[in-house]
């Protein structure tokens, strides 16, 4: 096509993108006052500017648009998100842990999370069995196993996908002490938030079913937020499996909250207590009628 052909094109952009302005400028050297002073620079590369505290709504836009569209690219329909705590330790680690107990206190806490290494298996397992069911509807992979990218449960769900050959997502959150993802996360699905309000929302847009294992107060805001959605008709019920009865009916008293008044008693089956990986699984199967 010549230039002439270009120009008469309508399907030819009438503007150079935004990476190519910004070559332009940088291939410029600047040698004058009003070059070199912050006010020249473009807005978009502008750090000092997009961190100002009036750009925080452009800074939520950039957090809920970046891994949407990236999901979206990767051909990513739906996840199995998996809830839990940093702390417990892989069966691996469970004598390095104890070995880091310094007194009869710090013995019994570590022997605490030692026993509830069992749970790193099961989310390990779920993993697994979700990415090997390789559920495909309209060209979209479903099912996609999703953490939140640091350790422990969250390490055991990315590491049970990446063992059986399949991605998964990890959504990491940057916190005043450094967590980096863990290493099983899939690179190009390895995401980092700046707000917990946008990192929750990642986790539940895709959702379609949700694993809850024993955590603290990071799990206890992940899990009551998505039992509020679905109990105020926010969001459609979805399947909540909640791995540990005995963990979960020792630091919650779901039944007296019901007997209270505060909850009504059918809220008590939005959520389905569970044990095993198989069990869990077994639930998802059943709600959507999957065949694997």
């Amino acid at each position: 096509m010549t230039e002439e052909e270009k120009q008469h094109d309508l399907t030819k952009r009438k503007f150079y993108k935004a990476e190519q302005e910004a070559g332009f400028v940088e291939s410029q050297p600047r040698t004058t006052p009003q070059q070199q002073d912050p006010a020249y620079r473009l807005a978009f590369r502008d750090t000092d500017f997009l961190l100002r505290e009036e750009l925080r709504p452009v800074r939520f836009q950039l957090e809920l648009m970046k891994p949407e569209m990236l999901l979206d690219e990767a051909n990513i329909g739906s996840t199995l998100v998996m809830y839990g705590s940093a702390r417990i330790p892989s069966p691996e680690m469970a004598d390095a842990a104890l070995a880091t107990a310094t007194t009869p206190e710090r013995k019994a806490v570590v022997e605490s999370l030692v026993a509830k290494a069992k749970y790193y298996e099961e989310a390990r397992q779920l993993a697994k069995i979700a990415s090997t069911c390789g559920v495909v509807e309209e060209g979209k992979r479903q099912f996609v196993v999703c953490s939140g990218g640091g350790p422990s449960i969250m390490e055991a769900a990315n590491r049970g996908a990446e063992e059986v050959g399949a991605e998964s997502i990890g959504l990491n959150i940057v916190l005043p002490h450094e967590q980096a993802p863990n290493a099983h996360v899939t690179p190009h699905l390895s995401f980092q938030f700046h707000y917990f309000a946008l990192r929750k929302m990642h986790f539940l847009l895709r959702a379609r079913a949700v694993a809850v294992f024993p955590g603290g107060f990071g799990t206890f805001d992940e899990f009551f937020e998505l039992l509020t959605l679905i109990q105020t008709g926010k969001m459609q019920p979805i399947p909540i499996l909640l791995f540990g009865k005995d963990f979960w009916s020792r630091v919650v008293n779901f039944q007296a909250l019901a007997e209270e008044g505060v909850i009504n008693f059918d809220d008590l089956e939005l959520f389905t207590p569970v044990e095993t990986a198989e069990e869990a699984w077994g639930h998802i199967v059943k709600f959507y009628d999957l065949d694997c």
